[in-house]
This record gives C-alpha cells, structure tokens and sequence, in this order.
C-alpha cells in the first residue's frame, strides 16, 4: 500500500510544497484534500519560482495525475488564473491529468466580502479569502459544490444561499448586496472552462489505485496547530489540517495509509494572531524573518518568528501518527553562533512537555541552548557533508520527537536537499 500523507507540523508555511514537488517524480498522483486559496506552497526550481495556491504541488511532473478533493474549498476564479500561470511556465494542465472531486465546496465572491467584513469587526488574522465561510455553508447544508456548476438547478441553489447573505450585508454589515442575475451569468460562463476538469468517483479511482499498488502522495495546507479541531482555537483555519482528513476529505479508506510524512522548520513562524510560545520580538526574531525570507506567499504578510518549540512539534507527531520527518531550512541558521530549542513549557509554575491549545494560558518557554554552526551549508548534499554542530542539531531534534528525519533542507531550490528522495 504506497500511500503517503504529507502534513505541515508547525502552524503552516514549513515548506509543504517542495518536498511535495520533490517527491512527486516517482508519484503516480498527487492529491490536495483541504483548505483553499488561503494556503502557498511555493516552488522554485532551476532558480524559478512558481507559488500554487490550488494545484497539487505535484503539477510540474508531467507523468503525476494531480487531483483536487472534496475537502477542499475553490475559488474558481481564483484557479482558473493559477491553472494559466500553469501553462504560461510549460507545465500541462490538461484534463487527462489534472481533476477536481465533483463534491468540491465553491467559495464564491461573497463569500469574500463576508470573509472581510467579519475581520474588521473581529480580528483573527484571517486571509480574507472567503475560506472560513465557505465551510460554514457547507456544514449548514447550503454550500454550493463543484459538480452544481453543471446542474439545472444552479439558480435556484445559487438564490438560496446569496438571499440568506443579503441579510447579513444588509442588515449587520452595511455592505452591498450579491447581485444574484450577475454572479449566476459569470458561475455559466467558467462553468464550460472547468467541464472538462470534473471527476465524479474520486474515492473509487483512489481505492482502486491504492489496491493496485499506485503511488499516491496527499498534500496537505497550513499546519497541524491550525487545524479547527486540534490547533489553538480560535485561532485556527476553518478545515481539519491533520493526516486524517486526507481520508475524510477524500474517501480513501483509512487502512490504505502507511506513511505519514511531517514537514517542519528548523525554527518557528507562525502568520496571523494567536498564541506562539517561542516568538521573538526582538533582533534574533527579525534576524530569522530577513534570513528566511518569512513573508507570506498568499498575503505577503511579514511572518512572526521564533526558536524552534519541540513540545509542540511532538504534539504534532502524537495527533498525525508521523512516521518520519523533514526538517527545512537548516541553512537560516547558518550565521547563528548558538542556537534555543525549546523542549519544555512552564505553565503556572509547573514545567511540562505537554502542549496545550488553550489560547489564554500564560507560556514560558524553557529552551536548551547548541553551539551554532555559523557557516554556510547550502552546498551540502550528504548528512556528512554538514558541519558537527549542524548534524547534532538535526539529531537532538530526532531524540527527542521520536523519529526519524528522513531529509533535511538546506535552501529553496528543489535540489537543495539532503537525504531520501522517494517516498516508495
């Protein structure tokens, strides 16, 4: 059963997206099975970037299928411009191998006038993208879904779901409201755009695939301590970000997994408000942001940083069932004479290693402090290859959480890596 799951451990932007990118050469698909345009996985390769938001990360491999699942909210138009950039760089887009699961939620316009309209009023660091309310018409059985785009019914579900927010816009938020004739015209119009793209039996071709031995990688955006059920409520992303929901989200039956992959920095960042035990907001926290480029690729938001938290990194490790991890960005330490690890908390005056995703409680961080390396190791391509201090920081990290890291990142581009390079 070669079947992967790659999860971020950390509160997002850990660099999902390379090692994605990076392992789809020897994948046979690659699926997406929650969040939205809010998540950034950005790819460099051969010194060019490319930033997805929507498409598996596994799009610049000509011979990977890449599948869109349904826990996964789409801005339409939105992807249609991502799958454009597509073409423009000479990647295939095509329908043969690139598919969107038919009970896919649509985020829509309004969804992102609602989504704006709520964080001036109640700020939580949201993207604005529309993500949190298109779930919430999900869950309130109004959504409409991917495959309703080519349905006789569309105006009619379309008006039900605009009329309810019409009476939000109108009423609480002093906005003006959906013009539903308008909004219908443009969802026909794209419709004949994504026809091509739809695939109604997602869960059966994985299964099948999954029993035929296929190589089958789920990416995974934003990070574990964000997820609506396990992050630090309320300050989470409006989906489930953890292993799990790549079964949920996609049909896949649970007892096809057998790895679950944890992608984490070899510090911290976390993008919006919300507790973050190992923030520094100081020198070293601005040191860390510069050295590591830490802007968000979706808001270009500055990134908020910090020394690395192992106790909530084993958290991750504990609600994922990861079987190994990939540390990225080694190389944004390279000039750091000593270098905090965060591996216990003092909550109350009790020291603890249990992490907590309560957001009121009062954290202090307990650290152990390595020697630096302070060289330059970009260059490295062997374990061997890393200075000694380097080395005893990546097997501190393993001691400590348990288990194996399988690859360590040494720099942006896809071949700046050190370690395996096939999941299966």
């Amino acid at each position: 059963m070669p079947t992967a799951i790659i999860v971020g451990s950390q509160w997002g932007d850990e660099g999902k997206g390379k090692f994605v990118d990076y392992f789809a050469k020897n994948t046979d698909a690659v699926v997406r099975f929650q969040g939205g345009a809010n998540a950034g996985h950005t790819l460099i390769v051969n010194g060019k970037k490319i930033v997805l938001h929507l498409i598996p990360s596994g799009i610049l491999h000509d011979k990977t299928q890449c599948f869109i699942g349904s826990g996964v909210v789409i801005d339409l138009f939105e992807l249609k411009n991502e799958m454009e950039m597509v073409k423009a760089a000479g990647y295939s887009i095509a329908p043969e191998r690139f598919k969107i699961a038919g009970q896919a939620t649509l985020v829509l316009p309004f969804h992102r006038e609602l989504d704006a309209a709520r964080e001036s009023k109640h700020h939580l660091g949201t993207t604005k993208r529309g993500i949190g309310p298109a779930y919430e018409d999900r869950a309130s059985r109004r959504a409409l879904l991917f495959q309703d785009l080519f349905s006789p019914q569309l105006k009619e579900r379309l008006q039900l779901l605009a009329e309810e927010k019409n009476s939000l816009f109108e009423h609480l938020y002093n906005i003006p409201k959906i013009n539903i004739d308008a909004l219908y015209k443009k969802l026909i119009d794209i419709a004949e755009y994504f026809r091509p793209y739809l695939m109604e039996n997602m869960s059966y071709v994985l299964n099948t695939w999954a029993k035929e031995k296929k190589n089958i990688l789920f990416e995974g955006a934003q990070g574990t301590l964000l997820d609506i059920m396990h992050g630090s409520y309320p300050f989470v992303t409006s989906s489930s970000t953890i292993s799990t929901s790549a079964c949920l989200s996609t049909g896949l039956a649970p007892q096809q997994v057998n790895k679950v992959i944890g992608i984490a920095k070899a510090y911290c960042t976390r993008v919006g408000e919300g507790p973050f035990p190992t923030e520094l907001k100081n020198e070293v926290g601005e040191h860390l942001r510069k050295e590591g480029a830490e802007f968000g690729a979706t808001t270009g938001r500055p990134r908020r940083c910090g020394w690395l938290d192992l106790v909530a990194l084993k958290y991750s490790v504990r609600v994922n069932g990861i079987t190994s991890l990939v540390l990225t960005k080694l190389d944004v330490l390279n000039s750091f004479e000593t270098i905090k690890i965060c591996t216990h908390y003092k909550i109350n005056g009790q020291e603890t290693d249990a992490f907590s995703t309560s957001s009121s409680l009062m954290v202090e961080p307990i650290y152990k402090e390595l020697k630096g390396w302070n060289s330059r190791i970009n260059d490295c391509r062997k374990m061997d290859d890393l200075p000694r201090e380097a080395r005893e920081y990546v097997q501190f990290i393993e001691r400590e959480v348990g288990v194996p890291i399988d690859v360590v990142s040494v720099g942006p581009d896809r071949v700046e890596s050190i370690g395996m390079t096939s999941l299966f």
